[in-house]
Protein backbone atom coordinates (compact mmCIF):
# COMPACT_ATOMS: atom_id res chain seq x y z
CA UNK A 1 0.00 0.00 0.00
CA UNK A 2 1.34 3.62 -0.82
CA UNK A 3 1.57 6.06 1.92
CA UNK A 4 -1.34 8.31 1.99
CA UNK A 5 -0.78 11.84 3.31
CA UNK A 6 -3.85 12.79 5.02
CA UNK A 7 -5.44 16.26 4.54
CA UNK A 8 -8.54 17.46 7.20
CA UNK A 9 -12.01 17.21 5.70
CA UNK A 10 -14.60 19.51 6.99
CA UNK A 11 -16.93 18.41 9.85
CA UNK A 12 -19.89 16.35 8.93
CA UNK A 13 -22.09 15.95 11.70
CA UNK A 14 -20.12 15.40 15.06
CA UNK A 15 -17.32 13.44 13.48
CA UNK A 16 -14.69 15.90 11.71
CA UNK A 17 -12.66 19.11 12.98
CA UNK A 18 -14.95 22.38 12.71
CA UNK A 19 -14.01 25.39 9.90
CA UNK A 20 -11.37 27.43 11.54
CA UNK A 21 -9.91 24.47 14.10
CA UNK A 22 -5.69 24.66 14.69
CA UNK A 23 -4.69 22.52 11.32
CA UNK A 24 -4.01 19.36 11.61
CA UNK A 25 -0.12 18.50 11.91
CA UNK A 26 2.16 15.52 12.67
CA UNK A 27 3.67 15.80 15.84
CA UNK A 28 7.07 15.80 13.95
CA UNK A 29 6.03 18.45 11.35
CA UNK A 30 4.75 18.50 8.56
CA UNK A 31 1.18 16.81 7.09
CA UNK A 32 0.13 13.73 8.55
CA UNK A 33 0.58 10.39 6.93
CA UNK A 34 -1.64 7.76 7.78
CA UNK A 35 0.44 5.15 5.58
CA UNK A 36 3.06 5.13 8.37
CA UNK A 37 0.78 4.85 11.41
CA UNK A 38 0.61 1.82 13.09
CA UNK A 39 -3.27 2.14 12.94
CA UNK A 40 -3.71 2.11 9.17
CA UNK A 41 -6.04 -0.11 9.67
CA UNK A 42 -8.63 1.84 11.72
CA UNK A 43 -9.33 4.36 8.31
CA UNK A 44 -11.59 1.97 7.30
CA UNK A 45 -13.89 1.40 9.85
CA UNK A 46 -16.90 3.95 10.44
CA UNK A 47 -16.97 6.50 13.16
CA UNK A 48 -15.83 6.19 16.60
CA UNK A 49 -14.70 2.35 15.69
CA UNK A 50 -12.07 4.36 13.58
CA UNK A 51 -9.90 7.23 13.84
CA UNK A 52 -9.94 10.66 11.56
CA UNK A 53 -7.16 13.09 10.71
CA UNK A 54 -8.25 15.95 11.87
CA UNK A 55 -10.04 15.15 14.69
CA UNK A 56 -9.38 11.98 15.93
CA UNK A 57 -5.57 10.99 15.58
CA UNK A 58 -2.69 9.49 17.32
CA UNK A 59 -0.25 11.10 14.73
CA UNK A 60 -1.26 14.68 15.49
CA UNK A 61 0.72 17.39 17.31
CA UNK A 62 -2.95 18.45 19.07
CA UNK A 63 -3.29 17.23 22.37
CA UNK A 64 -7.15 17.09 22.05
CA UNK A 65 -7.25 15.03 19.02
CA UNK A 66 -4.77 12.43 20.50
CA UNK A 67 -7.22 12.32 23.98
CA UNK A 68 -9.89 11.68 21.26
CA UNK A 69 -8.57 8.88 19.52
CA UNK A 70 -7.66 7.09 23.20
CA UNK A 71 -11.01 7.95 24.64
CA UNK A 72 -11.99 6.33 21.40
CA UNK A 73 -9.30 3.53 21.90
CA UNK A 74 -8.61 3.33 25.43
CA UNK A 75 -7.54 -0.39 24.76
CA UNK A 76 -4.78 0.83 22.96
CA UNK A 77 -3.32 3.00 25.97
CA UNK A 78 -0.94 -0.09 27.04
CA UNK A 79 0.60 0.13 23.80
CA UNK A 80 1.85 3.18 23.39
CA UNK A 81 3.48 4.47 27.21
CA UNK A 82 6.60 4.22 25.17
CA UNK A 83 5.95 6.61 21.80
CA UNK A 84 8.42 9.00 21.30
CA UNK A 85 5.68 12.17 21.97
CA UNK A 86 5.36 12.83 25.48
CA UNK A 87 1.72 13.91 24.73
CA UNK A 88 0.84 10.50 23.35
CA UNK A 89 2.61 8.88 26.24
CA UNK A 90 0.75 11.44 29.06
CA UNK A 91 -2.66 10.80 27.23
CA UNK A 92 -2.18 7.02 26.87
CA UNK A 93 -1.54 6.95 30.46
CA UNK A 94 -4.99 8.15 31.46
CA UNK A 95 -6.03 4.74 29.41
CA UNK A 96 -3.56 2.33 30.41
CA UNK A 97 -3.75 -0.49 33.14
CA UNK A 98 -2.65 0.80 36.58
CA UNK A 99 -0.41 -2.22 36.69
CA UNK A 100 1.38 -0.84 33.67
CA UNK A 101 1.82 2.86 35.46
CA UNK A 102 5.00 2.39 37.57
CA UNK A 103 7.11 1.76 34.57
CA UNK A 104 6.53 5.56 33.84
CA UNK A 105 7.19 6.81 37.06
CA UNK A 106 10.66 8.05 35.91
CA UNK A 107 9.45 9.33 32.58
CA UNK A 108 11.59 12.13 31.41
CA UNK A 109 8.65 14.65 30.81
CA UNK A 110 6.44 16.33 34.07
CA UNK A 111 3.60 15.93 32.08
CA UNK A 112 3.77 12.06 31.78
CA UNK A 113 4.46 11.77 35.62
CA UNK A 114 1.63 14.56 36.28
CA UNK A 115 -0.77 11.85 35.00
CA UNK A 116 1.29 8.88 36.96
CA UNK A 117 0.40 10.61 39.94
CA UNK A 118 -3.23 10.98 39.63
CA UNK A 119 -3.63 7.24 38.53
CA UNK A 120 -1.00 5.55 40.28
CA UNK A 121 -2.07 2.79 43.47
CA UNK A 122 -1.16 4.57 46.98
CA UNK A 123 1.14 1.99 47.32
CA UNK A 124 3.52 3.05 44.97
CA UNK A 125 3.07 6.68 44.53
CA UNK A 126 5.23 7.36 47.32
CA UNK A 127 8.05 6.59 44.71
CA UNK A 128 7.13 10.35 43.36
CA UNK A 129 7.55 12.02 46.62
CA UNK A 130 10.41 13.41 45.57
CA UNK A 131 9.49 14.23 41.89
CA UNK A 132 12.06 17.38 40.73
CA UNK A 133 8.40 19.01 39.58
CA UNK A 134 6.67 20.68 42.18
CA UNK A 135 2.99 19.93 40.51
CA UNK A 136 3.80 16.26 40.63
CA UNK A 137 4.17 16.39 44.06
CA UNK A 138 1.45 18.68 44.51
CA UNK A 139 -0.76 15.91 43.33
CA UNK A 140 0.81 13.24 45.43
CA UNK A 141 0.42 15.37 48.60
CA UNK A 142 -3.39 15.41 47.66
CA UNK A 143 -3.83 12.07 47.11
CA UNK A 144 -1.58 10.21 49.69
CA UNK A 145 -2.64 8.17 52.79
CA UNK A 146 -2.53 11.17 55.68
CA UNK A 147 -0.22 9.28 57.31
CA UNK A 148 2.14 9.03 54.78
CA UNK A 149 2.78 12.72 54.42
CA UNK A 150 4.98 12.97 56.78
CA UNK A 151 7.38 12.44 54.00
CA UNK A 152 6.60 15.72 52.54
CA UNK A 153 6.76 17.63 55.62
CA UNK A 154 10.24 19.08 54.57
CA UNK A 155 9.42 19.17 50.89
CA UNK A 156 11.25 22.71 49.42
CA UNK A 157 7.79 23.99 47.91
CA UNK A 158 5.40 25.96 50.49
CA UNK A 159 2.19 24.69 48.02
CA UNK A 160 3.06 21.16 48.90
CA UNK A 161 3.86 21.79 52.32
CA UNK A 162 0.31 24.12 53.04
CA UNK A 163 -1.62 20.49 51.55
CA UNK A 164 0.51 18.46 53.97
CA UNK A 165 -0.34 20.86 56.81
CA UNK A 166 -4.16 20.23 55.93
CA UNK A 167 -4.22 16.89 55.70
CA UNK A 168 -1.41 15.55 58.10
CA UNK A 169 -2.84 13.40 60.89
CA UNK A 170 -3.18 15.61 64.33
CA UNK A 171 -0.78 14.04 65.85
CA UNK A 172 1.77 14.59 63.84
CA UNK A 173 0.79 18.56 62.44
CA UNK A 174 3.08 20.02 65.72
CA UNK A 175 6.13 19.03 63.93
CA UNK A 176 5.12 21.90 60.77
CA UNK A 177 4.33 24.67 63.53
CA UNK A 178 8.02 26.21 63.55
CA UNK A 179 7.95 25.93 59.07
CA UNK A 180 9.68 28.44 57.45
CA UNK A 181 6.93 30.06 55.48
CA UNK A 182 4.01 31.86 57.30
CA UNK A 183 0.84 30.59 54.99
CA UNK A 184 2.12 27.36 55.78
CA UNK A 185 1.66 27.59 59.84
CA UNK A 186 -1.34 29.42 59.00
CA UNK A 187 -2.38 26.05 57.67
CA UNK A 188 -1.04 24.63 60.79
CA UNK A 189 -2.88 27.13 63.24
CA UNK A 190 -6.40 26.43 61.94
CA UNK A 191 -6.07 23.14 62.47
CA UNK A 192 -3.84 22.32 65.91
CA UNK A 193 -5.27 21.76 69.38
CA UNK A 194 -4.23 22.27 72.41
CA UNK A 195 -1.57 22.20 74.17
CA UNK A 196 0.25 22.56 70.67
CA UNK A 197 -2.08 25.52 69.56
CA UNK A 198 -1.02 27.55 72.60
CA UNK A 199 2.96 27.91 71.65
CA UNK A 200 1.99 29.62 68.47
CA UNK A 201 0.68 32.24 70.26
CA UNK A 202 4.38 33.75 69.68
CA UNK A 203 4.62 32.93 66.13
CA UNK A 204 6.47 35.93 64.13
CA UNK A 205 3.60 36.37 61.75
CA UNK A 206 0.58 38.52 62.97
CA UNK A 207 -1.78 36.44 60.21
CA UNK A 208 -0.58 33.08 62.38
CA UNK A 209 -1.43 34.72 65.79
CA UNK A 210 -4.86 36.32 64.71
CA UNK A 211 -6.06 32.66 63.63
CA UNK A 212 -4.52 31.59 67.06
CA UNK A 213 -6.75 34.17 68.77
CA UNK A 214 -9.64 32.84 66.85
CA UNK A 215 -9.11 29.14 68.24
CA UNK A 216 -7.60 29.73 71.73
CA UNK A 217 -10.11 28.99 74.77
CA UNK A 218 -11.34 32.21 75.76
CA UNK A 219 -9.87 32.12 79.17
CA UNK A 220 -6.38 32.37 77.39
CA UNK A 221 -6.95 34.76 75.35
CA UNK A 222 -4.78 37.39 77.74
CA UNK A 223 -1.89 35.95 76.10
CA UNK A 224 -2.50 37.94 73.23
CA UNK A 225 -4.54 41.42 74.59
CA UNK A 226 -1.23 42.49 74.53
CA UNK A 227 0.01 41.78 70.70
CA UNK A 228 1.52 44.25 68.87
CA UNK A 229 -1.08 43.76 66.01
CA UNK A 230 -4.20 45.63 66.30
CA UNK A 231 -5.66 42.75 64.40
CA UNK A 232 -4.75 39.99 66.70
CA UNK A 233 -6.17 42.59 69.81
CA UNK A 234 -9.56 42.65 67.88
CA UNK A 235 -9.74 39.24 67.87
CA UNK A 236 -9.10 38.95 71.73
CA UNK A 237 -11.82 41.60 72.17
CA UNK A 238 -14.24 39.40 70.19
CA UNK A 239 -14.10 36.69 72.67
CA UNK A 240 -12.32 37.57 76.08
CA UNK A 241 -13.45 37.13 79.25
CA UNK A 242 -14.35 40.45 81.08
CA UNK A 243 -11.03 41.11 82.86
CA UNK A 244 -9.42 40.62 79.60
CA UNK A 245 -11.81 42.73 77.92
CA UNK A 246 -11.04 45.64 80.22
CA UNK A 247 -7.69 45.45 79.81
CA UNK A 248 -8.53 47.02 75.65
CA UNK A 249 -10.44 49.74 77.15
CA UNK A 250 -8.01 51.94 76.06
CA UNK A 251 -6.58 50.12 73.12
CA UNK A 252 -4.44 52.56 70.85
CA UNK A 253 -6.86 51.18 68.26
CA UNK A 254 -10.15 52.58 67.66
CA UNK A 255 -11.54 49.23 66.10
CA UNK A 256 -10.13 47.51 69.27
CA UNK A 257 -12.35 50.26 71.73
CA UNK A 258 -15.46 50.26 69.49
CA UNK A 259 -15.69 46.05 70.26
CA UNK A 260 -15.17 46.68 73.78
CA UNK A 261 -17.78 49.09 74.06
CA UNK A 262 -20.04 46.81 72.43
CA UNK A 263 -19.38 43.91 74.31
CA UNK A 264 -19.61 45.62 77.62
CA UNK A 265 -22.60 47.43 76.84
CA UNK A 266 -24.31 43.78 75.48
CA UNK A 267 -23.32 42.29 79.16
CA UNK A 268 -24.55 45.22 81.22
CA UNK A 269 -28.03 45.19 79.28
CA UNK A 270 -27.87 41.24 79.82
CA UNK A 271 -27.59 41.51 83.76
CA UNK A 272 -30.18 44.16 83.96
CA UNK A 273 -32.42 42.38 81.80
CA UNK A 274 -32.00 39.30 84.72
CA UNK A 275 -32.36 41.55 86.91
CA UNK A 276 -35.23 43.68 86.34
Amino acid sequence: MNAAVITPTPRVGNLRAPAGDIPSQHWQGGPVNCGNCCYIDLRALPGEQGCEPGHACMQDVYALRIDRFFRWHPARGDEQLTHAYFEVRAIAARHASVFRLPTLIDDPDETVRLQIALRLPLAQLIRLAKDPHREVRIRVAQRLAPIALAALRDDPDYGVRELVALRLPLAILPTMATDADRAVRMRVAQRLEMPALLRMADDSAPEVRRIVAERLPAPLLSRLASDADWRVRWEVAQRADAATLDTLRNDEDEEVRQTVRERQAREITRIGGAHG
